[in-house]
């Protein structure tokens, strides 16, 4: 039935590209990056972008980058244990995660867990704030996080090698190599971490208990220039970790858990006149085992496979005009130990514009819709503008609507799983405004999002059960500032944000838990010949742990800071020594009520560049 929906929905959005005519005009190929469409429909929105040389200074887990450095809230069970964010006051199964365009969120909780995801894997970084459904889909409603690997057909061999070891035998090696010339490119970048995580408890005798981990990740990138309109490009990544989950008593039983993750993805891109067509297959795999105790063999398990084709045609109507066509296809095939064997077939269609009506006001309009046999979808849209009043100021607006689909814990978990839900769905709108002058950009974003239908497991007689219940409405503002001088062979930069969030339920009109109102981050570089340094400091507000706002239970508030110094002894190639102190006060804090995070300790590291 959903085949047969798909065949004649996927008709009536290529149909209009029938009748127009292919001219022999040929425009600038976007060969770089799979994700496009990040670039070229995400003009009315909030965008920041972390490149490498941001995230070579922070650790390797993407939950210390991006608490660090953007607006999301993480809350966090212990240093390098589940962390979820929380982004303009939204839940974890709120926020997406694109990886090369493609949607990667757990299809058995609905989310990505920012621990089990390393930096050092990708060339850039980059959150997407607010609403992004009709382009990738579930959960995009407070905001994405896009992770990319870029390619270019460039005479280059690089090699970077990076090692560091610090305090509780934390350990990192990541080693990458970018190979390529003007007909093959080739990226390769291999992971391991790792730590016995015992660090103690700030002003306490107490110890993180059964806390080590370890991951070792690998990702490849692959391309080849057919000729100079076509490309195949080939990326993969597979991720394997054992985290033993930290107990607060000694006398509770210790447990652990193991990821596997595989995602691989084959992509055809072409060229041709004033069209542009891209055709991607990907295969991507989720695993677990948890062992309720670690003294036994015996654990439970859950796996989901998942299979996507995806056609994306965009048409270049004239200089000003763009349109773009996506079609989707998924399928989820997944199984455990809590839940029953069960497919999902999902099959999508989407319709993007963007108009550069004159030299200083862009629109842009879309609409999505999703066919299942699983759940009702709704029509997803999406439209904003931007304007510039001026050389240095542009007004940005947006509105949306976004939803998250049921995951399969929430439909198939025995006993207690719903099939009788609802997509969660949500209207959001955005005013923002962008300054820049010269090395300076400051941008200030107001939002509000109405979510209807909040999925909530409430006791229903012997077990749990999920229900659409909650009303929420979330409300606030970001800011976000970059600035960077040089001063003869001195170089400073300077980043900062703020985000003032409400996220309250309507029913009972009480913030909901683990947001907080207040959250800053700031970090200032210094750098003259081969000398660099940099301090980094990031503060939450107090946050609620109770549904009725019991200022007893409270997460007082915190100030985190990080500092560096490193140098660099090469003289054609880099050979840089570094020693960092991360909490340099030594401030006593957790995200997560018992869940304390390390004090004062230190890390030294080396990068090799050659």
């Amino acid at each position: 039935m959903t085949f047969r929906k798909l065949v004649l929905f996927l008709i009536s959005f290529v149909c209009q590209f029938a009748l127009a005519q292919n001219d022999s005009i040929q425009y600038l190929q976007e060969v770089k990056v799979s994700d496009t469409k990040l670039k070229n429909f995400s003009n009315t929105q909030s965008v920041q972008v972390l490149t490498d040389s941001i995230i070579n200074k922070n650790q390797s887990s993407l939950t210390s980058l991006l608490n660090c450095n953007t607006v999301i809230y993480f809350k966090e069970n212990g240093l390098g244990m589940v962390s979820s964010p929380s982004f303009r006051g939204t839940t974890a199964q709120q926020t997406a995660v694109i990886w090369n365009g493609i949607n990667i969120n757990s299809q058995l909780l609905g989310q990505s867990d920012f621990n089990t995801l390393t930096t050092r894997d990708f060339k850039d970084i980059t959150v997407r704030a607010g609403g992004g459904s009709v382009i990738y889909g579930s959960s995009a409603i407070g905001g994405s996080i896009h992770l990319n690997n870029e390619l270019d057909f460039t005479n280059k061999f690089e090699n970077n090698l990076r090692v560091n070891y610090g305090s509780f035998n934390i350990y990192g090696v990541n080693y990458k190599i970018n190979l390529s010339d003007e007909k093959f490119s080739f990226q390769a970048s291999i992971s391991r971490n790792a730590s016995d995580n015992d660090y103690e408890y700030v002003d306490s005798d107490w110890k993180n208990l059964n806390g080590q981990y370890y991951n070792t990740s690998l990702n490849t990138t692959f391309g080849y220039k057919i000729n100079n309109n076509n490309y195949l490009k080939f990326y993969s990544q597979f991720f394997d970790s054992e985290r033993h989950f930290s107990v607060i008593f000694p006398s509770e039983v210790k447990t652990k858990y193991r990821d596997f993750n595989t995602r691989n993805m084959l992509e055809w891109s072409s060229f041709f006149g004033r069209f542009t067509s891209k055709v991607k297959m990907a295969a991507l795999s989720e695993k677990y085992k948890y062992f309720a105790n670690i003294a036994s063999d015996s654990h439970t398990f859950g796996e989901v496979k998942t299979y996507v084709g995806k056609y994306d045609l965009a048409f270049d109507v004239n200089n000003d005009i763009k349109l773009n066509t996506v079609l989707d296809y998924t399928r989820n095939d997944g199984n455990g130990s809590g839940i029953r064997s069960e497919k999902r077939d999902i099959a999508s269609a989407s319709l993007l514009l963007k108009h550069k009506l004159m030299e200083k006001l862009i629109y842009e309009a879309s609409i999505r819709k999703e066919l299942t046999d699983n759940y009702k979808s709704p029509l997803l849209f999406s439209a904003g503008a931007s304007y510039a009043f001026a050389d240095f100021y542009t007004l940005k607006i947006n509105g949306s609507k976004n939803f998250r689909i049921p995951s399969f814990n929430d439909l198939y978990w025995q006993p207690g799983g719903n099939e009788n839900l609802k997509p969660e769905s949500s209207y959001q709108a955005e005013v923002g405004n962008d300054f820049h002058f010269k090395n300076f950009r400051f941008t200030l974003t107001g939002y509000v999002i109405d979510i209807d239908d909040m999925l909530r497991w409430v006791p229903t007689g012997d077990f749990w059960s999920p229900v659409n219940t909650d009303k929420v409405k979330t409300y606030g503002a970001e800011a976000i500032l970059n600035w960077s001088k040089s001063f003869g062979k001195h170089q400073f930069a300077l980043n900062g944000t703020y985000a003032y969030t409400v996220s309250e339920n309507q029913e009972t009109k009480k913030q909901l838990i683990y947001v907080p109102y207040h959250k800053a981050t700031s970090s200032l570089a210094y750098s003259y010949r081969k000398f660099s340094a940099d301090y980094q400091f990031l503060y939450n507000g107090e946050v609620f742990t109770r549904s009725d706002n019991n200022s007893r239970y409270n997460l007082d508030a915190y100030f985190v800071s990080n500092a560096s110094v490193g140098y660099d002894f090469g003289q054609k190639n880099t050979y840089q020594l570094g020693f960092q102190v991360l909490n340099l006060f030594n401030e006593k804090y957790a995200s997560v009520e018992s869940r304390f995070l390390p004090g004062r300790n230190f890390n030294v590291y080396l990068t090799l560049k050659f």
